[in-house]
């Protein structure tokens, strides 16, 4: 009896999902952990790419939600609320505002890239343990002990971590973070999260952790709100 190999019955490619991200903004943790727990659940291929937010802004012209002060406030009453609608562990730190924005996340940004170039299966664990250093614990993100901390916390060796803190001020990571900045900038990204779907030859930027209801419909995919029933959401 003939009978089909499982190669015969593959579906469509999947389609490409670009997430630019940076630790520093909050909804970028919210954007990606609901598109992680799609990708098995959609016909996706996700694909992290560290930006940097400072870079963007500057771009783009604009700035951070919190530096215009109604839009502060709304974010400290919103941040609570998506916390328990995304199930995603969110705390504002204590003065994120002063400190951890002048501060910035560059050595984080430029960590997790090097992750990128050597190591990516361990990109998505390592971000997760960043993120919850500064917005679930109100730890530091930018000293090296820090980043080391949060890399082997996510299941990297100590050995391997530093290994990567080294290749940190390397011309090659560097270049590759700007790059992706770039890439986000010609895309037309104006803040972060940035979600890029190519999708039967058309290609769609999505501004925001709010529009993946409307990235569901572009790629035919079905919408089952922030917490899949089948994924193991809670953080």
């Amino acid at each position: 009896m003939f009978t089909f190999s499982h190669h015969c019955r593959m579906g469509p490619a999947p389609r490409i999902l670009e997430l630019f991200y940076d630790v520093l903004s909050p909804y970028s943790w919210l954007g990606f952990e609901v598109l992680c727990r799609y990708q098995h659940l959609w016909n996706i291929k996700l694909q992290l790419r560290p930006t940097l937010i400072a870079g963007i802004m500057k771009d783009s012209g604009n700035q951070p939600p919190a530096m215009v002060p109604r839009k502060g406030r709304y974010m400290f009453k919103e941040i609570p609320l998506l916390k328990q609608f995304f199930q995603v562990p969110l705390n504002i730190p204590k003065d994120f505002f002063g400190e951890a924005v002048k501060k910035g996340s560059i050595n984080a940004m430029r960590f997790l890239t090097t992750v990128s170039m050597e190591q990516p299966e361990m990109l998505e664990k390592v971000s997760r343990e960043i993120w919850m250093r500064v917005w679930s614990r109100d730890e530091d993100i930018t000293e090296y002990q820090s980043i080391l901390a949060a890399a082997v916390k996510a299941g990297m060796s100590t050995a391997q971590a530093q290994h990567f803190l080294e290749k940190i001020s390397t011309q090659q990571v560097k270049n590759k973070l700007i790059e992706n900045t770039d890439a986000a900038c010609k895309y037309g990204a104006f803040g972060l999260p940035t979600t890029v779907a190519h999708v039967d030859g058309k290609t769609y930027m999505l501004f925001g952790s709010d529009r993946l209801e409307l990235l569901a419909y572009l790629l035919g995919e079905k919408w089952m709100g922030p917490v899949p029933p089948t994924a193991n959401a809670r953080l």
